[in-house]
Formats: C-alpha cells, structure tokens, sequence
C-alpha cells in the first residue's frame, strides 16, 4: 500500500469512526485503534497515539455544535475533569510500561463494554427525587431543548460519579479511546442525567481528557504525523456530521450497527492478545 492509498483509507476509516463516535458520546477512538492495528498493521502504541490527537479534534468539532446547541452541560463536565485529567495521566503513564498485548486485552474488554452501553434506548428518564444537595451546591443542574420546549433535570449521586470518572481517564489514558463509554454510564446511569446531556457533556470532557495523556505519548515518540494527521481530520469531520445528526434524528439503528461493529472489533482484539499477535 502507497503513502496516498495509507492516507485515503486511514482518512475514510477515521471519518466512519468519529461520525459513529459523535452519535453515541463514545469517541472515534472504539474504532479508529482497532482499525489502525488490525486492518493495517500499526503498531498499538501509535494507534492510541493516533486515536489521542483525534480525541481532541472530536471534542472541538462535535462540542463546539453541542454547547452553541444548548446540550452540553460545562459546570458538569469541568468539574468531572478533574477526576479524568488526573487518571488520563496515570493511565498514559502505565501505557509506557506493558505489552500490547496487555494494552489489547485490556481494550478488547472494553469494546465489549461499549458494544453493550451503545445498544441501551436512549429514551429520556424522568427522576421523581428531590434535588441532590451537593449538586444543588454546586449549581449542576440544568436544562437541554426539546421539541416541546426546554427540559429541566437534576444531577445526583456526584461523588460515585467523580470516582467513576477517574477510572474512565485511566482508560483514556491507556488506551486514547477518550474512555466515552464509562463517562456516559457515569453520567446516564449514576448521575442520573438525561442520555442527550450525558452524551455531549462527554464529548466536550474527552478532549481535555485525552490532551492530559497526548504529552506522554507525545514525549515517548508515539505520535506519528503521518498516522495522526488523517485519523485527526477525518474524525473531525465525521463528528461535525454526526453532532448535526443526533440533534435532528432518532440513531437508534446506527446504534445497534455501531454495537456490532465494535463487538466484532473487540473480540477480534482480544484474539491477536491472546495468541500473541499483539506485541
């Protein structure tokens, strides 16, 4: 394969990926790693340094439309930042220090993860409780827009969340997939916060996430401009579209298409760890 045909399909992949990032709150990285390593034989270290610097441009495209749009919730997710930042550094710096296959083993599990997190409905849930007093403190709650109008919603349980969030930069950090899947759990499922709001305050949290572990690998020499500069424009381009898309369309069948993609891929990751294909 030419230098053109490397570039044209890392290009085309890394579009697909932030598009289907962008619609879920995951990130581009699920898809870019896998694609880089298993389809074209990049070493892992470079892909997740690759994925990193496409984290970034995710969240400054995708995030740029969803605070103008009114979803993203910033006092949630700057405070949350905390937790990743910190755990993003950590885990960058455990990346430098195992295998791949290790590094792969690890990320297979979590595209199984995400694959089951995805397929969830993203039906709104009403949360019959009094406000939580320390988010009601730090003035968390919010609304996002309708089709009949403004939405408000409260936030709860913000330390399990905060603890949640550091682990999911660990993962950024490890692996450069902007760790999408935990924060959305965190968000959805522990903070109780509207999916839409989960998913785009995700988004505008991964890319100071993932700029706190880029340095490391960046310092180690594994980031490689020829590799990161298509994922980076292609995944910024896919999430620009896919940020129009998920605030006019129902996804749920992108969902489930994207759930069995990122299946596939983590079960393919976990076999090349497992028999040593990943060094």
């Amino acid at each position: 394969m030419t230098n053109l045909e490397f570039t044209v399909v890392v290009g085309g992949g890394s579009f697909l990926a932030g598009f289907l990032g962008a619609l879920t709150g995951l990130g581009g990285g699920v898809v870019v790693v896998p694609m880089l390593v298993l389809l074209l034989g990049v070493d892992i270290r470079y892909a997740v340094g690759a994925s990193l610097v496409s984290v970034i441009a995710t969240s400054s495209g995708a995030a740029a439309a969803y605070v103008r749009e009114g979803y993203s919730n910033i006092r949630i997710g700057m405070f949350l930042e905390i937790a990743t930042t910190i755990g993003a550094a950590v885990g960058a710096l455990i990346a430098t220090r195992v295998s791949g296959a290790a590094i792969g083993f690890v990320f297979g599990l979590v595209l199984l993860y995400s694959a089951v997190l995805s397929r969830k409905d993203p039906s709104q849930k009403v949360v019959n409780h009094p406000p939580d007093a320390l988010a009601t403190r730090l003035r968390m709650n919010g609304t996002y827009p309708t089709p009949s109008g403004p939405q408000s919603y409260n936030v709860y349980q913000v330390p399990g969340g905060f603890g949640l969030m550091f682990g999911a930069g660990v993962l950024s950090g490890l692996l450069g997939i902007g760790s999408g899947a935990v924060k959305v759990l965190a968000m959805d499922q522990v903070m109780k916060i509207p999916f839409k709001v989960s998913t785009t305050t995700s988004n505008f949290m991964i890319g100071v996430t993932a700029a706190a572990s880029a340095g490391v690998y960046l310092s180690r020499g594994y980031i490689d401009p020829r590799v990161a500069m298509p994922v980076m424009l292609g995944v910024l381009l896919g999430s620009l579209l896919g940020a129009k898309v998920l605030a006019r369309a129902h996804v749920q069948v992108l969902r489930y298409v994207f759930a069995f993609v990122i299946a596939v891929l983590g079960c393919e990751m976990l076999y090349n760890a497992v028999t040593g294909k990943l060094r």
